[in-house]
């Protein structure tokens, strides 16, 4: 088979909804993720040095992921595919492109770990005697190690990951709920409320070095760049829809090997059948994007009556320790103790899911676009893959703070975005109504959702460029 062919689809029945409880878990582990990035750094960052001056962009820049997610989603559920075999399908070169552009973003992932690693060495002061970076750069090295150690020693690897991540979303958006409630913080809601839906004056004036700052508080409401397609992944290795037919990559401690195959279409299905598929995939990027929207919403609140009025930023090696006077406003020193350990918790977090999620997508590519690399299993590649992430993620975070490693990787994910917000429209309106029932299809008001969508982070990208560069 040549380069980048993939099989034909397959037809297969579409599996009955299982229910609520056992089919919900991937936007849960989406809402988690997004917790490590925009939420705990840019936001609080934006809000602490200007203010309500731009808050009114977060509602906007969140609720424009859905028509994303959704899409993405849609393909995986109608066919049992990741998102890049779609991508595949509909233009080998173009979908090699994208390809190499992650896997050059995510070379910098490991600067999540290192940001919790800022916490850990807060918390602990240890090892004693080394400076701020030398334990920054330990405690991330550390954290890295957990994290794979718990990925490759378990059975069923995605089981690992939702489970985490639902510990870490509940514990986060419970923890930041309590934090808000001290009299200090709502005193501060009504002029919050009103920054949300009115622009308010800056308090000091617009440093052009921020333009990339302010692009990745926008582009990471959530998950942005690359970070959303692996939302499809995740459907994948829950099994939802016609990705029930695919298997899940296990462990060292599973006993089973997933096979590559084409991808499955449904025939035949039930119109009632279908629509509940639908309805899940709504309500699971929902759960995502809501559940974000309010964690977000309560890091600024607590930035703008905390952060604001005493002129921290949270940046460089204090990304985390910053806003630990979140809870230091209410708990005293137990509460910037506990802040911490939850903050190095859903950063470090952060690191293991996309680590998980980055080796799936390399070991995805490098199978479909060489059929000669099917010589080896599907876990054998994943878990190749895995190491070789880690050790290279463990060397870059050497090379500078987490901030600007962060910030160089939403650059190049919001490339990404630009580009698949295109393909997803060309994939799921114009080649699946073609090999597909079109009843089957994501409806118009996807469609609609997705151009806006897709608009909206063109003109961010066009605004961005004439801002950075403006002499």
């Amino acid at each position: 088979m040549s380069w980048g062919r993939l099989p034909p689809y397959r037809h297969g029945s579409l599996p009955p909804f299982p229910g609520w409880w056992r089919a919900l878990g991937p936007g849960v582990v989406w809402m988690a993720l997004a917790q490590g990035s925009g939420e705990l750094i840019w936001w609080p960052y934006i809000v602490a040095k200007y203010g309500l001056a731009f808050l009114c962009l977060l509602i906007p820049a969140c609720l424009l992921q859905f028509p994303v997610n959704y899409a993405i989603g849609s393909y995986t559920v109608l066919t049992g595919e990741t998102i890049f075999q779609g991508f595949i399908r509909l233009n080998r070169p173009a979908a090699f492109i994208l390809w190499m552009l992650l896997a050059v973003s995510f070379l910098w992932f490991g600067a999540f770990a290192s940001a919790g690693g800022t916490a850990l060495a807060a918390l602990t002061r240890f090892p004693s005697g080394w400076d701020e970076r030398g334990q920054t750069i330990f405690w991330g090295h550390a954290s890295i190690a957990v994290f794979f150690i718990a990925l490759v020693a378990s059975r069923v690897i995605y089981t690992v990951v939702e489970r985490v991540m639902w510990v870490v979303a509940v514990v986060t958006f419970v923890g930041l709920a309590a934090a808000c409630a001290h009299p200090t913080v709502l005193a501060a809601a009504p002029a919050f409320l009103r920054g949300l839906l009115i622009p308010q004056p800056a308090p000091r004036p617009w440093d052009p070095a921020d333009a990339t700052k302010l692009l990745t508080a926008i582009t990471f409401a959530g998950l942005g760049g690359f970070w959303t397609l692996f939302y499809s992944y995740w459907l994948r290795e829950k099994g939802a829809g016609m990705a029930a037919h695919m298997g899940r990559v296990e462990g060292l401690r599973g006993r089973h090997e997933v096979a590559f195959g084409a991808g499955i279409i449904p025939q035949d299905a039930e119109p009632r059948q279908v629509a509940r598929w639908r309805r899940f995939l709504a309500v699971d990027s929902s759960v995502g994007i809501v559940g974000n929207l309010l964690t977000t919403l309560m890091t600024c609140l607590l930035a703008y009556a905390v952060l604001h009025p005493q002129g921290l930023l949270p940046d460089k090696y204090e990304i985390a320790v910053v806003q630990s006077r979140f809870f230091e406003v209410s708990w005293g020193a137990a509460g910037r103790m506990l802040f911490l350990a939850v903050a190095a918790a859903f950063l470090c977090d952060t690191w293991m899911a996309t680590a998980d999620a980055v080796a799936r997508v390399h070991t995805d590519c490098l199978l479909s676009f060489f059929p000669s690399a099917r010589r080896w299993p599907v876990k054998r590649w994943y878990l190749a893959f895995l190491a070789a992430g880690t050790v290279v993620t463990m060397i870059t975070m050497q090379f500078a703070e987490p901030g600007p490693l962060i910030l160089l990787s939403a650059l190049i994910g919001f490339l990404g975005t630009v580009s698949f917000a295109a393909f997803l429209f060309l994939l799921n309106h114009r080649w699946l109504p073609r090999r597909l029932d079109p009843r089957f299809c994501p409806q118009r008001w996807a469609l609609a959702g997705l151009v806006v969508a897709g608009l909206a982070y063109a003109a961010l990208a066009v605004a961005y460029l004439c801002v950075r560069f403006r002499r």
